[in-house]
């Protein structure tokens, strides 16, 4: 089947459904010989499944145990099965599903109708194709449904309209459909959201107008369809999708600091001078990066050996060298990828023992890069990769084999693995459990991540090292769980710069509440200039972690001394943020809400604030709306039903309005939301100055705060007594009033009272 066409033709529609059984768990059905499963695991929840599978599930879901609320109700043509006020109405002969919620409908199958009157494609198909089995699964949409979600995806927000194509790839930019992290959920403010079940292939066809403008085509490839329909506001929707696959798991305080990388440091002393320099020059930072052609022989990696001519010699070595970079108080991230090259010993090693993954005739599968000699993907500007086994983390052994080889590097220094690739199997791949390459694609990255989280966490928790993270790539159902990823490669310009930002929103709106972009940019024909090279480093302060990286320096320096200058004080205020920030996180860790909080997840109901797929929420009380363009001006719609507080300025703003707003290369672009509060810790140069005990030097309110602050560990409260407002955790001196508001101290706790 070609990329862009769906032949309703070949799918096989399912037709007559029978009653099997029921209970309080389960309701039973079949069609057309296929055996149906209606359960549920949570309340606005109902789970979908149509056929049976020995195949591996790959532990996708956390919350596995059904609960005993279902109701069965026969009606014409067909039974209602309800959980609560959300129901699932199946229809006969042809199969069909109305989701209703509180006796409304939010979501049928598709009306779509020739004017033969057959539906141009089937509600629910099959196709068995050379072995590989297909479902299509159809969703009727109105003309104002808008749809989000769909993992990382770098065009508009809403994908109305769209062809998603569901297979994780090096996208070599942010510039098309393609992407790193995808995962087949999502949501419409219409109040439903639908996860696929499957590490299969999946692709979707959103109102797609070549199959059908005016319905959600859904293609599984899988041996069963299995549907989780969720019910509900779109916040409730994450919350119950990362209690089914895994809540966020929060980072190390550290990791919200700013890391430095370039591509890249080519010998240890320039790693080395770059972290005095830091230090001198006073720019603060947590980590530096020492990238793959920084630290392994390109010939023979990957095989968790340092390259010899730059990491030993007759008075240095890794642990020596990593030790000096240490000394300045930052962490060492190091690149590495699941890929071994055919030069190294490691490879014919790993192949006898059957630990990488197999080509059809049971020998170890080779990947090469460079399919075409006349298109090598890495032109000039990168180091050619060599082809490469892949290691197989479906063998228990293998998995602990890989895991196990990161103690010494560890041992030797490093803090966190930088996890990069992970989109080479291919289609005719065989893994140990069985599974063919095309069904381990999109998941393998997920079983590579939390491998090396699993093993670095081991580490920390037998040394004292505290939380573990790693700096991933790729993502898939479930990547909440093995924080962090990155968005990869954006080309070094504004629209760079946008897309990046979109894709962060839209993984946010896919249960990863945690991401950051490449500040400056990665690859392009020209180095970053001053002013987009500070508006990518003010857009970043307002992301969960923050890492400057590209193609050549990206050091605040190498711009000059005014650019210099700049960026250190929006750094500054980066570093303020970070008991705001881990209090998001917290948040999400509790919720599944990322911290950047795109328009449809944080006004869902609020029309035009949809429409501005640039701006968003950064935790609960801040307004973001990034500068794109070169000239500081940014138009920002100023959501209705609030009043919003320019961070710089003071100015109160009504909401519901759209406003054309000027930035310098210093200013913000953020404003504060009404009846919220900002804590903010004093400026460090790492978070090793943090004073953890009290942790804020400054609460500024934002009108009279009317909602508990969002910050760390709770450590401001807020309470309401005989007509005032009461701050705990702060002292008058700390606490900076809005306008027409005065702040005493009284008894221990910090009166807030209009002035």
């Amino acid at each position: 089947m070609a990329s862009d066409e769906i032949q309703q033709s070949s799918f096989q529609r399912l037709g007559e459904v029978q009653l099997v059984r029921a209970d309080s768990t389960h309701v039973r059905l079949q069609v057309d010989g296929h055996p149906v499963v209606i359960s549920t695991h949570a309340p606005d929840t109902l789970r979908l499944q149509i056929g049976e599978s020995a195949l591996p599930d790959y532990g996708l879901l956390l919350q596995t145990s059904t609960l005993a609320i279902l109701e069965l109700t026969t009606q014409a043509n067909g039974w209602r099965i309800s959980n609560g006020d959300t129901s699932l109405i199946i229809e006969s002969t042809p199969l069909r599903f109305t989701l209703q919620k509180a006796g409304k409908t939010i979501l049928s199958s598709i009306t779509d109708q020739h004017f033969r009157g057959r539906t141009r494609l089937p509600a629910v198909g099959l196709q068995n194709a050379s072995g590989l089995r297909r479902w299509c699964a159809s969703w009727a949409m109105k003309s104002d449904t808008a749809v989000y979600g769909f993992g990382e995806k770098f065009g508009p927000l809403n994908k109305r309209g769209q062809l998603i194509q569901g297979r994780t790839t090096d996208a070599l930019g942010v510039n098309t459909e393609l992407s790193y992290k995808n995962i087949p959920f999502c949501w419409s403010p219409d109040g439903w959201g639908l996860l696929a079940h499957t590490p299969g292939i999946v692709r979707h066809g959103i109102g797609y107008g070549q199959w059908s403008h005016r319905t959600y085509v859904l293609e599984v490839e899988d041996d069963a369809l299995d549907l989780f329909f969720f019910t509900g506001e779109p916040a409730v929707i994450l919350d119950h999708y990362t209690a089914l696959t895994g809540r966020p798991v929060l980072p190390p305080l550290w990791s919200y600091g700013m890391w430095l990388s370039r591509a890249y440091y080519k010998v240890p002393q320039d790693a080395i001078d770059t972290a005095a320099e830091l230090r001198r020059r006073q720019i603060p930072c947590d980590a530096i990066t020492i990238d793959g052609r920084a630290a392994w022989d390109v010939r023979t990696r990957f095989s968790f050996e340092w390259d010899k001519s730059r990491f030993y010699g007759p008075d240095t070595n890794p642990k020596k060298i990593l030790g000096q970079l240490r000394a300045f108080n930052l962490k060492v991230c190091v690149w590495e990828y699941p890929c071994v090259s055919i030069h190294s010993p490691m490879f014919s090693d790993l192949a006898d023992k059957g630990w990488l993954l197999k080509n059809q005739a049971g020998k170890a599968a080779v990947f090469d890069w460079v399919k075409d000699p006349t298109d090598d993907p890495f032109g000039k500007v990168l180091t050619p990769l060599p082809p490469s086994g892949l290691l197989d983390f479906t063998h228990p052994e293998a998995a602990k084999f890989w895991a196990d080889s990161h103690n010494q590097l560890f041992e030797d220094g490093i803090d966190v693995i930088k996890t990069d690739f992970g989109e080479q199997v291919e289609d005719d791949m065989v893994a140990h459990n069985g599974d063919q390459g095309r069904r381990l694609h999109n998941v393998y990255p997920l079983l590579y991540n939390q491998c090396v989280w699993e093993a670095t966490r081991r580490y920390n928790a037998a040394n004292g090292r505290g939380e573990a993270m790693v700096w991933g790539r790729d993502g898939f159902i479930g990547s909440q769980r093995f924080p962090i990823q990155w968005g990869g490669d954006p080309q070094t310009d504004w629209e760079g710069m946008a897309a990046s930002i979109r894709g962060a929103l839209t993984y946010g709106m896919s249960g990863v509440p945690y991401y950051a972009t490449d500040v400056g940019g990665f690859y392009g024909a020209q180095q970053p200039d001053t002013e987009l090279y500070l508006r990518w480093t003010a857009n970043g302060i307002f992301c969960s972690h923050f890492r400057y990286h590209g193609i050549g320096e990206r050091e605040p320096w190498a711009l000059g001394a005014e650019t210099e200058a700049i960026a250190k004080k929006l750094l500054a205020f980066r570093y303020r943020l970070i008991p705001y920030m881990v209090g998001a996180s917290e948040q999400a860790a509790r919720t599944g809400l990322p911290l950047m909080r795109a328009m449809p997840l944080a006004f869902p109901h609020d029309r035009l604030a949809r429409s501005f797929d640039g701006q968003y929420m950064f935790g609960d009380a801040l307004l973001v709306a990034p500068i794109i363009q070169p000239g500081g001006s940014v138009q920002v719609y100023f959501p209705a039903g609030e009043t919003w507080v320019d961070l710089e300025s003071g100015e109160y703003i009504p909401g519901g309005q759209v406003r054309m707003m000027q930035k310098t290369l210093e200013q913000l672009p953020a404003w504060g939301r009404v009846g919220h509060m900002l804590c903010l810790g004093r400026a460090v140069q790492h978070t090793g100055e943090m004073d953890l005990a009290a942790p804020i030097e400054e609460v500024i309110l934002f009108g009279e705060p009317k909602v508990s602050p969002c910050v760390m560990n709770d450590c401001v409260t807020l309470s309401f007594a005989n007509g005032q407002v009461r701050l705990g955790g702060v002292t008058a001196k700390q606490c900076r009033p809005s306008v027409g508001y005065q702040a005493t101290d009284a008894a221990g706790l910090v009166c807030i009272t209009k002035g």
